[in-house]
């Protein structure tokens, strides 16, 4: 018996092509038989119920496109009286220090680096200055010439008393003796001034340029070798407690009215999107600059974590201060907008998502805040929003 095969191609829906394998016999009368063909069976996914009138979707338990969806809690926050203002993160001058040195000389010895933590009085550099020298030379000269005098008043005082000398030579005597006393006062001072944390048998070789306050050093523009100066254009170290920052506002003259002290805003940075930084209004400036129109307004802000820098750029947007005055804030990305009205969907129930109207009291670059639609608590679909109209849009 002799047997021929062929493998002819068997299409299925215009796209899967299997082949399936007919063997004939030559010899038989017997009709030809094919061999039957594995095709897998069709899954269908759950179905979704959307009812477009209602703008309300379901989704039966597990269903795939729930795995799409971002769904937060919404909360109330007071309400913003403004659009956000741009701003700046700068160091707090109250809890800052700009260090020069108050004498010439030479970097002989530098020990602090930026970013080192240090305590008040604790040395940053040395300096081999002759000024310095010549303050406690000051000093030892002035304590000679009062060990002098003192002697002088003392003998002419014996002399004055056993009838020697007239009154007026033991009166010249204490004078000389005075302003001896007033010389050594002044050096004591000066050097004190120079070497507040020392006196004048410390440190005789160099001067020792100390911390003034405890902080972090930010900046150091000196190096070993340096000759520095009284009168140098930058400091040579900016010492600073980064725990404490000012926020810096360029408001405009319109909104002048609309912010007053101690008033409470929110800060965003551009370095942790989604996050805000609760501030307070400090300072408003007196005078209005006639180049931009604008008053700076300083804001304090409390940095206890570290993550906000000095010279970050901000924005601040002002809040009410009542407390009955709360809106929901929502993020951007929830916020569907058709024609002239804005939508977003909430989950009513377990995979029952309903779209909703809702009126928006002021829209920023990353957070709206909602006046009517949405209440406290409810869950908001922050991610998706899009997918789910378009789901509802095509009644599926």
């Amino acid at each position: 018996m002799k047997l021929k095969s062929f493998l002819p191609v068997l299409t299925i829906a215009g796209s899967i092509a299997v082949p399936v394998a007919m063997f004939y016999h030559s010899n038989s009368n017997a009709q030809d038989k094919p061999a039957a063909a594995a095709i897998p069976a069709t899954v269908n996914p759950p179905t979704v119920q959307a009812d477009d009138k209602k703008g309300i979707l379901r989704f039966p338990p597990n269903a795939p496109q729930l795995a799409y969806l971002k769904i937060e809690k919404v909360s109330l926050v007071p309400k913003p009286i403004l659009q956000p203002l741009n701003g700046r993160i700068t160091y707090n001058e109250n809890f800052t220090s700009r260090l020069t040195s108050p004498l010439q000389g030479r970097v002989v010895k530098l020990e602090a680096q930026v970013g080192d933590d240090v305590k008040a009085g604790e040395p940053l550099l040395w300096l081999d200055s002759p000024d310095f020298i010549s303050a406690i030379a000051d000093v030892r000269k002035a304590e000679g010439d009062v060990k002098q005098k003192t002697l002088v008043r003392n003998r002419t005082k014996k002399l004055f008393d056993g009838e020697v000398l007239p009154r007026k030579d033991l009166e010249a005597a204490e004078s000389d003796l005075s302003q001896s006393n007033i010389e050594l006062e002044r050096a004591k001072l000066r050097l004190k001034a120079l070497n507040p944390a020392g006196n004048a048998k410390d440190h005789i070789e160099h001067f020792v340029l100390r911390a003034p306050i405890t902080g972090i050093i930010t900046e150091r523009n000196v190096n070993f070798g340096t000759e520095v100066r009284p009168d140098a254009a930058n400091p040579l170290f900016v010492i600073t407690d980064p725990k404490n920052l000012w926020v810096l506002i360029q408001l405009e003259e319109k909104n002048l009215g609309k912010v007053a002290n101690h008033q409470a805003v929110i800060v965003e940075v551009d370095a942790y999107p989604g996050e805000t930084f609760a501030a307070q209004v400090s300072n408003i400036g007196t005078v209005l600059d006639t180049t931009t129109r604008r008053v700076q307004v300083r804001c304090n802000i409390d940095n206890k974590d570290l993550r906000l820098k000095p010279e970050m750029y901000a924005r601040i947007t002002p809040l009410t201060n009542n407390e009955s005055e709360k809106v929901v804030k929502i993020p951007n990305s929830a916020i569907l907008t058709e024609g002239l009205y804005n939508y977003a969907f909430v989950e009513t129930s377990p995979g029952v998502l309903e779209k909703r109207k809702i009126s928006l009291e002021m829209q920023g670059r990353e957070f709206s805040f909602v006046k009517d639609g949405i209440n406290n608590g409810e869950r908001l679909v922050t991610t998706g929003a899009v997918l789910l109209n378009s789901e509802l849009s095509s009644g599926k």
